[in-house]
Formats: C-alpha cells, sequence, structure tokens
C-alpha cells in the first residue's frame, strides 16, 4: 500500500485517483502528525511525502519513521514545490528519502518511479523470502545430520550388543562341551539364539528403513481375517511373555484388506513397546473393532508414559524419547516404520498417552480396498 501525505487536499485527490488506476492501494494522510498514528497501525511499501506541511514538515516525519522499526523497509519520496534548492534536496535524502522530486511534477514521472519502487520491494521481498527459505533449509539439514549421526552412534551400539553376547555365549558352550553338561550347553544355545533374534530385529529394522528411503518397499495388499491375525499374534507373544496379563477385546470379525504381515508388524511393534516401556507393571489391553468400514485397533499399557511435549515425535524417524534412550534399547525407528505402513494403508496412526500414566496407541485403516 502506498501513503500520500500532503495538506493539499487537490494534491491528495489527483495523485490518489492516478495511483488507484494503475491499480495501486493507496490511503492518504493530511499532516505528518497523521500519517505517523497510520504507519503504527497499517504497513506501507511507500510514502509520497511532502516537504512544505505545517506542523511537523515532511524531513521532522521522514526522521521520526527513521525511529521506527517497522518502516525502515519502507522507501520515502519527497514532494516539494517551495525547497527547491541544492541544501534542500540533500537534506531530503539526509532524512531517509530515496528520491526528491519537485513540482511541479510530470505525473508520468511520478507513476515510472512509484512503479520502479514497487518492482524493487517485490525483487528484495522475494530475496528475502528466499533467504529465510535457504536458511530453514540449512536448519532442518544441520538437525537431520544431527539426527544421523546420532543414530548411526546408536545403531553401532544396538548390533554390537547382541554381537557380543552371542560370542560369550558361544564361548561358553565351547568350554561346556568337554564337560558333557547337556543342560547347561541347551540354557547357553538358547541365550545365544535370544540374541540372534534380536539382532535379526535389528537388521529388519535397518533394512526396512533403507527399502522406505529408495521406495522400493513392497507391499502385497489382499483380504485376510485380522480377527485370526490379532489372536495368532496375542498367542505368540502372551507364550513368550508369561507374566504379563493380555486383556484383549476383539470384537473385530471378517476380512480387512492390506498387506497381512506389515499390519502384523505394527502389532508387534505395539505390544512389545508396551512391554519394553512398562517395567513393574504386568498388564496390557488389547481393543479391535470395526465401525463405518474401518478397522480401529489399541493398545494400552501401564508404563511410564510420554510428556505432552514429546507426543508429535514419537513417530519421527530416529526419534528416542530423552529420559528413556538411556534405559531402553532400540534403534528409534520402529514407530517411524509402523507410522509409514498406515500410511501406506490410507489410514490413521496415533498415541494418547501421560507422562507416568502409560500410552496407548492405535490404528486405523479402511476394511475396504480403496486403493
Amino acid at each position: 500500500m502506498i501513503l500520500i501525505v500532503d495538506d493539499t487536499p487537490d494534491n491528495l485527490i489527483s495523485l490518489k485517483k492516478v495511483l488507484e488506476k494503475h491499480g495501486f492501494e493507496v490511503d492518504t494522510a493530511s499532516s505528518g502528525e497523521e500519517a505517523l498514528k497510520k504507519v503504527l497501525i497499517q504497513e506501507y511499501v511507500l510514502i509520497i511525502l511532502d516537504v512544505q506541511m505545517p506542523g511537523m514538515d515532511g524531513f521532522e516525519v521522514a526522521e521520526a519513521l527513521s525511529g521506527i522499526s517497522k518502516t525502515k523497509d519502507t522507501a520515502i519520496i519527497f514532494l516539494s514545490a517551495a525547497n527547491t534548492d541544492t541544501k534542500f534536496i540533500t537534506k531530503g535524502y539526509s532524512s531517509g528519502g530515496l528520491d526528491y522530486i519537485t513540482k511541479p511534477a510530470d505525473i508520468n514521472i511520478i507513476l515510472l518511479k512509484v512503479k520502479t519502487f514497487y518492482r524493487i520491494y517485490e525483487q528484495s521481498r522475494k530475496l528475502n523470502e528466499m533467504q529465510e527459505k535457504l536458511l530453514e533449509e540449512i536448519e532442518i539439514r544441520k538437525k537431520a545430520e544431527h539426527k544421523k549421526d546420532e543414530f548411526i552412534s546408536i545403531a553401532s551400539h544396538e548390533l554390537k550388543t547382541p554381537l557380543t553376547s552371542v560370542k560369550g555365549y558361544i564361548q561358553l558352550v565351547e568350554r561346556s562341551i568337554d564337560k558333557g553338561n547337556p543342560a547347561i550347553l541347551k540354557k547357553h544355545i538358547e541365550k545365544a539364539n535370544q540374541q540372534l533374534s534380536k539382532l535379526n530385529d535389528l537388521i529388519t529394522d535397518l533394512l526396512d528403513i533403507s527399502k522406505m528411503e529408495s521406495g522400493k518397499m513392497v507391499f502385497v495388499k489382499k483380504y485376510f481375517d485380522i480377527a485370526k491375525l490379532l489372536e495368532n499374534v496375542i498367542e505368540v507373544l502372551q507364550h513368550n511373555n508369561p507374566h504379563y496379563q493380555f486383556i484383549v477385546d476383539i470384537s473385530s470379525k471378517g476380512l480387512v484388506y492390506g498387506d497381512e504381515m506389515r499390519i502384523e508388524q505394527v502389532l508387534i511393534n505395539f505390544i512389545t513397546n508396551a512391554i519394553k516401556y512398562s517395567p513393574g507393571q504386568h498388564k496390557i489391553e488389547i481393543k479391535s473393532f470395526i465401525e463405518n468400514n474401518k478397522l480401529h485397533v489399541s493398545v494400552k499399557d501401564f508404563g511410564i508414559g510420554i510428556s505432552e511435549d514429546q507426543l508429535s515425535k514419537v513417530f519421527d524417524k530416529f526419534y528416542r524419547v530423552d529420559e528413556t534412550s538411556v534405559h531402553f534399547q532400540g534403534l528409534g525407528i520402529g514407530l517411524y516404520i509402523s507410522s509409514e505402513i498406515i500410511n501406506r494403508h490410507n489410514g490413521e496412526i496415533g498415541v494418547r498417552s501421560k507422562s507416568g500414566e502409560g500410552a496407548e496407541f492405535y490404528f486405523i485403516i479402511p476394511v475396504l480396498e480403496n486403493d
């Protein structure tokens, strides 16, 4: 918007009409005091300022404007009929003006200058936007690089831990062979197998991340029995965690369209996380129902919970809750993979939780084919 400041009404009206005719949005002020009040409320790209005015003259107005932070990028053109000497023109520039036009002025010249200043303003605005976006992109990449470095460090540690354990158990097996004690041998082999399973899970997660990044993760969608899938997963995990009470409410019956293996992967991730992050607790609630042709599945634990400021981040890649990362193993990518799987099913994934009050993870996907 352009602000014209002039104590002569005819000058205001004529210049305003010309500028509006050429598509400019124009505001007016009949004194320097009124102009200062208006700039505190409205932002202007350009101020066309008469020099000779009662009260505050144009130079005083320009100097006052220079002290207002919001007008630091506002261009000022002085118009003067009386003060046409070089000393006044020089004062105009030193007061903050970008141009000084003496009257009588050719309206076409004024219009040309206004268009030029507007073009410069638009170019400057676009350059500033590009600079802001570039700085934002640089900051995002610095966060991404930090997360990447942190992930590599965590992954190296997490992969070394089961490898070291397997190596240790193999050494124990070697020492126990000569003693001929099958029970001890079996115990060491079982422990080694547990560590190998953990290592396999970590590698599977890493491969899934790689496939997602390259767009090569394949989904094989078909209709499958959701109740049977849920029952099978719960049965296996209940067997592996006999000290936990699984409170199950499965009212979803029938076929659901999707990748059965990937949906199973999400469910297993939810339940194993519920067990991991609820030390000292022995109860997990699992619910499933179909409503309005959508499958709803939730897993609720009664463990450490998640603080409100971290809820929006738990599905981010490589994110690990700070206070839990020291106490719980993992790469911080299981929930990210789960969210990608549910997104590929045109579904919704989320969590409800409060710190110290457990967490309820859930997903919702369409029952029918809608690809």
